[in-house]
């Protein structure tokens, strides 16, 4: 068993897709092929300001002024990233407008599973607003249907506490300023999907909504709660 330990493999297809030791490759190899780079020679050959902010091997990079992101995206990024053999996901990857001088005109985009775009605050004034992106949202529905369906014979004290791990696990996350619509929308999916399968239990209905929000709230299965402002009460019905 030792023996197997100082092994070292180096498979000639890389890591697998979603493996745990992607990210920690990633945040090693691009702070010097990515990080050190854009700061020590991107901002010394570019006219205006910019920024990058990365988390493993996402990233997004910002420019004040359209030519620098021209020649980033179009030339100086292609050819950083040949020199160590990688090469940017064509689906992944977009240049777009992002400003708060032409909100109207402004392009969304999407990181870490939020998507980002500029709107009004209630005074009018620019604001980049976050929400869950569609497509995160949209499996996290999926994975919790196909789970409750899997798990409903289950008792209900079980269920309920491995429920309220996984709503709190998704508020944690998502749980930022302006994406209340879309924690709602995920927390009323959730509660008519568990409403649903619950009732399928038996050849007996087992809950009238009634029954089923006081169930709720006798387990304390927490609401949508957004870490800046107070959460607010609702039921599903």
């Amino acid at each position: 068993m030792l023996e197997d330990l100082k092994t070292v493999i180096h498979p000639a297809t890389g890591t697998p897709q979603g493996g745990v030791i992607s990210p920690i490759l990633a945040n090693i190899y691009l702070h010097y092929a990515l990080d050190v780079w854009f700061e020590e020679v991107v901002k010394e050959e570019i006219v205006g300001d910019a920024i990058l902010i990365r988390y493993a091997d996402d990233f997004v990079c910002a420019f004040r002024c359209k030519r620098d992101a021209d020649l980033f995206y179009h030339t100086m990024l292609p050819q950083r990233l040949a020199r160590f053999s990688l090469e940017l996901a064509p689906d992944k990857t977009h240049l777009l407008r992002f400003s708060r001088f032409a909100v109207q005109a402004s392009e969304k985009f999407e990181f870490l599973g939020f998507e980002f775009r500029w709107g009004r605050n209630r005074h009018l004034k620019p604001q980049v607003k976050r929400r869950t992106s569609r497509s995160k949202l949209r499996k996290a529905m999926a994975d919790l249907t196909a789970w409750i369906k899997k798990n409903r014979h289950r008792g209900l004290r079980p269920l309920m506490a491995t429920l309220i791990r996984k709503l709190r696990g998704h508020y944690n996350y998502y749980g930022v300023t302006h994406n209340s619509d879309s924690l709602w929308e995920y927390w009323t999916h959730v509660s008519r999907v568990v409403y649903k399968w619950l009732n399928r239990r038996s050849q007996r209905r087992s809950f009238t909504w009634k029954k089923f929000n006081a169930m709720f709230e006798r387990y304390n299965v927490p609401q949508p709660t957004i870490k800046e402002t107070p959460g607010l009460k609702r039921t599903v019905g």
